[in-house]
């Protein structure tokens, strides 16, 4: 069993991530935080301790570190014993993060894709041109390295994977759908990393329809869903990390990812945007020195953290699946609905670190226990999904499963829906079905 837990970063997921992993210590053994301002991992530490986390007394400690450093990432993991690294800082360090992993042997995690800071919405596919170059050195260090394991890249990669091993015996389509229901009653505010939340919107629209790549425009294509619990959503056509990785492990012809966004934000955004205070590249100042716009807007806004406090409503996150089951028709909704004032109460987040943080947890115990200790690079929907849902199951991200006659938690509809979709972890290791051709 691998043990001792090193967390990388210090902000609303990290702070997640830092609870659950005190909940579950006895199995993740030492717990370890990590982030070039040590005063934030030191107020994780104390929030943990005020709160009562720790499933068991235990070593709980923070770090000052430059994440971008591999060196001194690799001698950290080695002073902590750390055998799971959970990258859950900015996306720009994942790869220095991942070969620090590959210089110690530890397993690593991350819950979104890698960004390099010069570039914004990569061609696809992007695990193929950052993550996907190291799969050859995770497998000769027999490191696991799970890609993507938030809830979105994450979850709804393990609900692709359930939606084909247990609901359909061919996919047509899939329709990632997140919608935020919620109200932080800020002016404008990001709900993660405004740079980061930004970059994503500021290029160009891909999605994979028909098997092929498909362009559009930002706030383009908008469509309408009525959801479970929230309603009624407005939501567009969007990129997203989990598009690169599905597109190219599963045998699906279309599959899109829907973002919700208020009228208010699409406003702040477009100005923003035709001022060019989103840009990432330097600007020089009339009186000399540059700054770069897009880290200016993200230190005036709020920190995400911040909103947590006073958030109120609900967040709807699923994949809309559609395909044939016996040679019928067949839609299925697979979801999850969290409720930003509930994860207050618990661990002092609002619900979009929440979703994000559990999952990686989740995985780090699976890793632990040998269910996902795969020794290898693997994006989410290469691993058995059950174990995963199960776990999150217990740790308060519950998934449901609608279809045309009913609305059911999820071990209810698995028990009616093939013989071979059994609660075993050991039936579901098998790989998905796959294309001839993997990127």
């Amino acid at each position: 069993m691998k043990k001792n837990v090193l967390i990388i970063g210090a902000g609303g997921v990290a702070h997640v991530v830092a609870h659950k992993c005190a909940q579950n210590n006895r199995a993740l053994g030492d717990i370890h935080i990590a982030s070039r301002t040590v005063a934030k991992c030191q107020a994780i530490v104390a929030s943990v301790l005020d709160r009562r986390s720790l499933q068991q007394p235990g070593v709980l400690q923070a770090h000052a570190l430059d994440a971008l450093d591999v060196q001194a990432t690799a001698a950290l993991i080695r002073a902590t014993k750390a055998r799971i690294v959970i990258q859950a800082g900015s996306s720009f360090l994942n790869m220095a993060v991942l070969s620090a992993c590959i210089a110690t042997g530890a397993a690593y995690i991350d819950t979104a894709i890698h960004e390099d800071p010069d570039k914004v919405c990569e061609t696809p596919p992007w695990y193929a041109n950052h993550e996907w170059k190291r799969r050859e050195a995770c497998a000769a260090a027999g490191v696991t390295a799970v890609l993507g394991i938030g809830f979105d890249p994450g979850v709804v990669n393990a609900y692709a994977r359930l939606a084909q091993d247990a609901f359909f015996d061919r996919i047509e389509s899939i329709d990632i759908i997140d919608t935020n229901a919620g109200s932080h009653g800020r002016w404008f505010a990001t709900n993660f990393d405004p740079e980061i939340n930004f970059r994503e919107f500021t290029g160009t629209v891909w999605s994979w329809q028909d098997r092929q790549w498909t362009a559009n425009r930002m706030f383009e294509v908008r469509r309408e869903w009525t959801l479970p619990a929230v309603g009624t959503q407005t939501t567009y056509l969007t990129g997203h990390d989990e598009l690169h990785s599905l597109s190219s492990l599963l045998d699906v012809p279309s599959i899109r990812f829907w973002m919700g966004f208020s009228d208010h934000y699409i406003n702040v955004f477009t100005v923003l945007n035709k001022l060019g205070l989103l840009s990432e590249k330097p600007v020089a100042l009339p009186g000399g020195g540059e700054v770069v716009p897009l880290q200016v807007v993200k230190a005036v806004l709020p920190d995400p953290a911040s909103l947590a406090p006073t958030y109120q409503g609900l967040t709807c996150i699923g994949d809309k699946v559609r395909g044939t089951k016996d040679g019928q028709s067949r839609e299925v909704f697979i979801y999850n609905v969290c409720d930003h004032a509930a994860c207050w109460r618990e661990v002092g987040s609002q619900a979009i670190s929440y979703t994000a943080g559990v999952p990686a947890v989740a995985a780090a115990l699976l890793i632990a226990d040998g269910t996902w200790d795969v020794h290898r690079m693997a994006n989410v929907e290469e691993l058995p999904p059950q174990p995963l849902l199960a776990l999150m199951d217990r740790m308060g991200l519950p998934t449901r499963i609608q279809d045309a006659q009913c609305d059911r938690p999820l071990a209810e509809a698995l028990a009616g829906a093939a013989p071979d979709a059994s609660n075993d972890a050991q039936a579901a290791v098998a790989a998905p079905r796959r294309k001839a051709r993997v990127a």
